[in-house]
């Protein structure tokens, strides 16, 4: 062997080393598969013919990334540095049916067919990782193409038909023909600039025939104008509770073409909705809406533990999971304020209920408490206060007694500070960015990730989109607010091991939450404030953020499969604990998981660190 082939053998093998399940191969056997080794460069785009019938092989990325997709061109999974594909034919012998697209320029190890054999032969180790690697997949097929649940239904999956519209110029009388022909309980009213209002059965009776209206009158004069919609790739348990709360039966979806322009998708209706009505998020949803009392409210909390346990039994995404019990906490609050509101009286002036922190983002899940305020209009009287202190302590205490404990910090609704009318909590807002203490710099952490979940929609639009405004260019804000978040660093050492607390309670393990998912959290709200971006849930602002020049798309996505794959490693941990009976926590141990776990979420801390890093090069520049 020549000098330059031994240098580069040595490279494979201390590559290799650093790749699970190969840092389980004795020496002799690393050797081995280091020395079959042969390397392939492929350029961005192609599509390169890696997969033969005759000749399979372990394809292992040296660089670069891959798409694996099968024979319908359906993805099967993205490849890159560290990671594997052609193992399944290995395994089976099956008729390989994948093919391989280039997402960026790289190399590829191959290790042919008998040495991969031998190594499964003679480690254990090595095989075992192989055969649970292939079931996982064949796991995950099943579940793509079981799309049953409606944890991750969409509006777009439920929708039964295409749209049925009808001029806004049209006669009433041709209205109801048109419905009769098609069979339909209502019709999409579109106009010059698109959807203009909803046509239903109910409109004709309650407008045209009890009104006595003439047959020859427009749609235009009866159609209910301006009406609610809802995404085309919406959730659909989110769909439902836009109809609890509105009380509407008839949903018009909705999408966006390349220019930005609305396009109508077509009707979600109640009937469509009765269909799908199997699932737990749905009924707790739809129960907690029906709700008369408080009692009543605290029984449907008691399922929500049982609702997080199978959940995360079923593998479902960490999104959808704190979308799925955010949402039944959204229904259980905006219950206890229509509770509130037929004790107390109709309010005397508008208000919004604004949630933080976690509720804020749509990323609750085993343990949450309350971050609320009352945001009231600037008409608000002095006089007023007994009112709306009486709405916040019933629902507070009503949130209490379903489980979400009283704010150790009193962010609360019923502290005066937290009440406050528009002018007062601009005032408030602007002082912490203006005059970024570190008490300012903790309530950003929560307050500046606001959502409203009841009220009055403008008055909650004038207050984001003062803040928002006062955070663009604010170099000094988004500099201390840059350094409060690099605080909290992945627990990984520069040599990718694994920082553990050395004491304590919680002795050998690491806070997922405050190590692993506030870290990304920050760095999406960071980025979210300086592009003005409206969104509050992590994974959405970086999604909309990537779109700008701010942050390349590409490390947008990295980011968000870190951040996925941390939290959901997170749910598995506490879903381990609630069905031991034990209360749920944050702190993992590192053996407790699999090594392939824990080389993944050392590729995921990873992939946050050099996020932080480039945080700090955008918003620092030179004054940490």
């Amino acid at each position: 062997m020549s000098e330059e082939s031994s240098i580069e053998v040595q490279e494979i093998e201390q590559f290799l080393l650093e790749c699970v399940p190969f840092d389980h191969l004795e020496e002799p056997l690393l050797l081995r598969a280091a020395n079959s080794v042969k390397i392939a460069y492929h350029r961005q785009g192609t599509a390169p013919d890696l997969f033969q019938e005759e000749n399979p092989k372990l394809f292992i990325v040296r660089s670069g990334a891959f798409e694996i997709r099968d024979q319908n061109n359906e993805l099967v999974d993205q490849v890159d540095v560290g990671g594997y594909f052609g193992f399944p034919s290995l395994l089976t012998g099956h008729k390989v049916t994948n093919h391989c697209v280039v997402l960026e320029d790289g190399l590829l190890y191959q290790i042919d067919e008998a040495t991969f054999q031998s190594l499964r032969r003679e480690n254990r180790i090595f095989d075992r990782f192989f055969n649970q690697a292939h079931a996982k997949r064949l796991r995950q097929a099943v579940r793509f193409k079981e799309r049953n649940s409606q944890l991750t239904e969409t509006v777009a999956d439920v929708i039964s038909r295409s749209p049925i519209t009808i001029a806004i110029d049209a006669a009433v009388r041709e209205a109801a023909q048109k419905m009769t022909e098609d069979r339909v309980s209502s019709l999409l009213v579109v106009g010059d600039t698109g959807l203009s209002g909803v046509l239903t059965d109910r409109d004709l009776r309650s407008r045209v025939v009890a009104a006595g209206l003439d047959y020859g009158a427009a749609v235009a004069e009866v159609m209910t104008t301006e009406p609610i919609t809802v995404a085309h790739d919406a959730m659909l348990f989110e769909a439902l509770m836009i109809m609890s709360t509105h009380n509407i039966h008839h949903l018009p979806v909705v999408d966006q073409n390349a220019e930005g322009k609305e396009q109508i998708k077509g009707i979600l209706t109640a009937t469509d909705v009765i269909k799908h009505q199997r699932s737990e998020p749905v009924y707790l949803i739809g129960e907690a809406s029906r709700v008369k009392d408080r009692a009543g409210l605290v029984q449907i909390a008691k399922d929500i533990p049982t609702l997080l346990r199978n959940m995360i039994a079923r593998d479902a995404r960490a999104e959808e999971v704190g979308r799925v019990v955010t949402t039944v906490t959204d229904a259980i609050t905006r219950q206890l304020i229509h509770q509130a509101i037929a004790e107390y009286g109709e309010p005397p002036v508008p208000f919004a209920w604004l949630a933080f922190g976690s509720q804020g983002r749509q990323e609750q899940s085993a343990k949450s408490d309350q971050d609320n305020g009352l945001l009231l209009s600037n008409k608000v009287q002095p006089e007023h206060d007994a009112y709306f202190k009486s709405l916040a302590s019933y629902v507070c205490d009503g949130l209490n007694e379903c489980g979400y404990v009283y704010c150790p910090g009193d962010i609360m609704a019923t502290t005066d500070r937290w009440r406050q009318p528009l002018n007062k909590w601009r005032e408030c807002f602007f002082r912490w960015i203006d005059q970024p203490s570190p008490k300012a710099l903790m309530h950003s952490s929560i307050f500046f990730d606001m959502r409203m979940i009841y009220g009055d929609e403008p008055l909650f639009e004038n207050l984001q989109d003062s803040v928002l405004k006062r955070c663009q260019g604010n170099s000094i804000f988004l500099a201390s607010l840059t350094h409060n978040a690099l605080q909290l660093t992945p627990p990984l050492s520069f040599f990718k091991k694994f920082v553990l607390t050395r004491d304590g309670e919680h002795k050998n393990t690491f806070d997922m939450k405050l190590r692993g998912v506030m870290p990304v959290t920050d760095i999406a709200r960071i980025y979210a404030l300086a592009t003005g971006c409206k969104e509050v849930n992590t994974l959405k602002r970086l999604q909309q953020i990537s779109q700008g020049k701010m942050l390349a798309l590409k490390d947008a996505r990295d980011l968000c499969d870190a951040y996925e794959f941390i939290s959901h490693l997170r749910l598995e941990h506490q879903g381990r604990k609630m069905a031991a009976g034990e209360k749920p926590d944050n702190y993992l141990r590192p053996e407790d998981v699999s090594s392939l776990s824990r080389h993944q979420l050392k590729d995921a801390f990873d992939v946050v660190s050099r996020s932080q890093s480039g945080l700090k090069l955008k918003f620092t520049r030179g004054m940490m």
